[in-house]
């Protein structure tokens, strides 16, 4: 069932599967709209988003990233799979092209410093396990966990490949247990503090991470501007980082950039704190501008505001983000404020 229109690279730093869906985000509200009303936002984004965000956030930070996920063949599916493929450079040999199914679409609504999100979409015909097949290749792989178990995880932690798992929100709000019963072949997990806490039954983020610790070897849990707390129990680290003040405009895909963003560092081999600190860089980053993908901030923006930190100036960030002159790649170096902004999604 589907198409397959691509050819696969030779070699992949990270497989994605999860459910993609086409983004439409709108910022710069200054209430929620009111029945009988017409509001215009000042800021506005379309792009694919769901698993597409660690897709898109992988490739602008260099790793070959391949994308396992069901496009409808409609406009939006054809749209998201230029968007990947020619723009991102994302590869998707393993994604296909459903006739019959509608791509699902989600619209986020951003004000008052967080976004509300209205999603029409149906499940998809086809399972991660239908689209990899038998051995996943890869150094990493990203999974959205849910109830339904996925023999590909199981086969990719065989493989040798670090099994990053993110989850989603619950519609039923029953947070069943079950579902850290699928963390038995990951060796990360991420959620944020109200799923962490919710999944564990727990009171706070440190006692949900606690409990998380004992289920995988790094356990990471954030706090949105609060930061975010981690323990790698494969190093004896734990981290606690704080967040950093931004000008926020949208919150949307920030714990999926978040989340890509520490596989990154975390395939750099870097000690756990500087893992948090990039991760919890890069999402912030994002939260400046409208939609997930369409504002991760890859080298160029990470590079563009280290630049203007250190003629800044600030003693906190030079000492806490030092770091980031042995890893941002030299033809980033110099960036600087002006420079092209590092979105290169195209908008129709």
């Amino acid at each position: 069932m589907g198409e397959r229109t691509t050819t696969e690279p030779a070699g992949v730093d990270v497989l994605l599967s999860g459910l993609l869906f086409a983004d439409l985000a709108f910022a710069g509200l200054d209430a929620p709209p009111a029945p009988g009303t017409e509001v215009w936002t000042k800021q506005f984004s379309v792009a694919p988003g769901g698993i597409a965000n660690f897709a898109v956030t992988l490739a602008r930070f260099g790793l070959r990233a391949s994308l396992a996920a069901a496009f409808g063949a409609d406009t939006f599916g054809s749209y998201c799979w230029h968007v990947l493929s020619e723009v991102e450079g994302v590869d998707l040999a393993r994604s296909r092209r459903i006739a019959g199914w509608p791509t699902p679409v989600t619209v986020s609504l951003a004000y008052g410093g967080d976004r509300a999100l209205i999603t029409h979409g149906q499940p998809p015909p086809v399972s991660g396990d239908d689209l990899i097949g038998d051995q996943p290749p890869g150094r990493a792989a990203i999974v959205h966990i849910g109830p339904e178990p996925a023999g590909w995880v199981r086969r990719a932690h065989a493989a040798g490949a670090l099994v990053f798992a993110d989850v989603g929100w619950d519609p039923a709000r029953r947070w069943a247990g079950a579902v850290l019963d699928r963390l038995a072949y990951c060796h990360a997990f991420t959620p944020n503090a109200a799923e962490a806490m919710a999944y564990t039954r727990t009171d706070t983020p440190r006692a949900a991470l606690a409990r998380l610790a004992e289920l995988v070897p790094l356990a990471v849990v954030t706090c949105g501007a609060a930061g975010a707390l981690a323990v790698d129990g494969t190093t004896g680290e734990h981290a606690a980082v704080p967040g950093l003040v931004v000008d926020a405009v949208d919150p949307t895909g920030a714990g999926d950039i978040f989340a890509a963003s520490l596989v990154v560092a975390t395939l750099g081999g870097w000690p756990l704190a500087e893992r948090l600190r990039f991760a919890n860089l890069a999402a912030a980053l994002s939260v400046r501008q409208p939609g997930g993908a369409a504002a991760t901030p890859g080298w160029a923006g990470v590079a563009a505001w280290w630049w203007a930190t250190r003629r800044a100036a600030a003693p906190e960030l030079l000492r806490d983000y030092a770091f980031l002159d042995r890893v941002i790649p030299a033809e980033h170096g110099d960036a600087a404020p002006g420079s092209p902004r590092p979105g290169r999604i195209e908008h129709p």
